[in-house]
């Protein structure tokens, strides 16, 4: 078995008499899709939002490659290879697509941009953010301005961004959200494209996209885990149908 990059033991978060994580549990290994599934209000957001360091877990543990993160900062887990891609787009609407990556390459190198000179001549940053342009299918909206670019290409410039710190895990919170299906389908062959560059734990309503992707599913109701494992065994399980789907038969783009 591969030593798991990220490692999720009991965690519990409390925002006062509401438990909305409740001793959840799971492994994230390279190379793989872990999705997390449930119903709204399931805990999903509040689960990545604690993995990511921007909310403190009330119980339980986070490792990183073996180290206890369970109470560092965001900036620290950055440091150590962890990206969040959000639910809502983050972006500089005003900066091109190529600044926008320009400015996490920047970050994740601790480079200092001089703003006497004219910076895009500075290869060391603009070089790479070309390239992860390129990747992420962008280079010819590069001089575009993010805030003119469309939902779809939107959210394939923040996974750009993401990319460019250099991550080893990729948190990805509803990256299809609002998007139609060509969209969708770009940024699933994106991901199967780069998966095994990375760990990756994703967060997605569209059930169709989670069964394209995941190598494992782990499936949260009321805050707790009630099933994980390969999606063939969710697909047949009784108590996600009744519990998450409401249903008990086969339906196109669900669980079946």
């Amino acid at each position: 078995m591969r030593e798991a990059l990220v490692e999720v033991v009991d965690l519990v978060k409390t925002f006062g008499g509401l438990v909305a994580t409740d001793e959840v549990s799971l492994t994230l290994h390279q190379g793989e899709i872990h999705a997390v599934i449930g119903p709204n209000g399931a805990g999903k957001t509040t689960l990545i939002s604690q993995l990511s360091g921007r909310l403190k877990p009330s119980g339980g543990k986070i490792l990183i490659s073996g180290r206890d993160v369970t109470h560092l900062p965001v900036a620290a887990r950055s440091r150590m290879g962890l990206a969040r891609s959000f639910q809502i787009t983050s972006l500089f609407f005003d900066f091109t697509a190529l600044d926008n990556v320009a400015i996490a390459v920047q970050a994740s190198r601790g480079h200092s941009f001089r703003f006497w000179q004219d910076v895009t001549t500075d290869e060391a940053i603009y070089g790479p953010a070309r390239q992860f342009l390129s990747r992420l299918g962008l280079e010819a909206r590069a001089q575009v301005p993010a805030g003119d670019l469309s939902y779809g290409e939107q959210r394939q410039l923040e996974l750009a961004m993401a990319l460019a710190t250099k991550p080893r895990v990729l948190l990805l919170d509803e990256p299809m959200a609002g998007m139609g299906h060509d969209e969708s389908a770009k940024i699933i062959a994106l991901l199967r494209e780069i998966k095994n560059d990375y760990a990756i734990l994703l967060v997605e309503h569209d059930m169709k996209a989670v069964f394209a992707l995941a190598d494992r599913i782990t499936v949260l109701v009321n805050g707790a885990v009630l099933a994980s494992g390969p999606p063939e065994s969710i697909r047949g399980n009784p108590e996600v149908r009744r519990a998450y789907l409401g249903e008990t038969t086969p339906k196109e783009g669900g669980v079946r």
